[in-house]
């Protein structure tokens, strides 16, 4: 089976479509897969519904799709950095499901795990949980949460050996592995591909058997979020 593609825009062929459900890694800018990223926006696909803990800034990660209108849903965690999507929100043009930081990475995980759903403590007794299940587990509330799968999961890692095998590195280790296995389909831009056998199976974060295409992106910028500087 083929893994290796030579380009962001050749490794999403035939997997776009309108109304496609992403998955997104990363974590604020770190770790987004930025390429595939650009290769969605420039495949024109339109209401879309991204699952990602964060909707990028105004000029990167998801912030692009959001310029274009791309996206009609957002199931996210944290969405201050970008002023656009609040924009879009308030307007009526953007549909959110807003979810806690460590709820969101569990129903990705669930989702990859194959349980359904779990029951947490947390954002009992919040707008976030209205309308939703809940029981008592030794005398404490607990909220039904259901899984989240998507159509295409879209992660960024630090090295892919040719069989999919997946090291990240550093903070880019954050929602990219839950994200891996919780897609139907699964994308990984990575920054180098080295041959089966080259990475120590101890090493390995997400094994190959969850990706499907491995690309080495063609943007591979670290993007800074927000620089903090001080004088010395």
């Amino acid at each position: 089976m083929r893994k290796i593609y030579s380009s962001s825009a050749e490794a999403l062929e035939g997997l776009l479509r309108d109304g496609v459900t992403l998955m997104v890694g990363g974590f604020g800018l770190c770790g987004v897969p930025q390429s595939l990223v650009r290769a969605v926006k420039d495949s024109g696909v339109k209401h879309l519904t991204c699952i990602s803990n964060n909707a990028g800034v105004d000029d990167s990660g998801l912030g692009l799709l959001l310029q274009t209108r791309q996206i009609d849903k957002m199931i996210a965690s944290y969405v201050g950095e970008n002023k656009l999507f609040e924009r879009q929100y308030l307007d009526g043009i953007l549909e959110v499901e807003l979810t806690p930081q460590g709820t969101l990475a569990e129903r990705c995980r669930a989702g990859g795990a194959g349980i359904a759903a779990f029951y947490t403590p947390t954002a009992y007794g919040t707008p976030l949980t209205e309308g939703k299940d809940v029981r008592q587990f030794d005398g404490r509330w607990h909220v039904l949460e259901t899984a989240l799968r998507a159509d295409v999961s879209l992660v960024r890692a630090w090295k892919a050996d040719e069989q999919g095998n997946l090291v990240y590195r550093l903070t880019a280790r954050n929602f990219n592995p839950p994200m891996a296995e919780a897609g139907r389909v699964t994308v990984a831009e990575v920054e180098e591909i080295v041959p089966t056998g080259s990475i120590d199976p101890d090493m390995v974060h997400t094994p190959g058997i969850y990706v499907d295409r491995v690309v080495v992106g063609e943007h591979l910028e670290k993007v800074i979020e927000r620089r903090m500087t001080r004088s010395t």
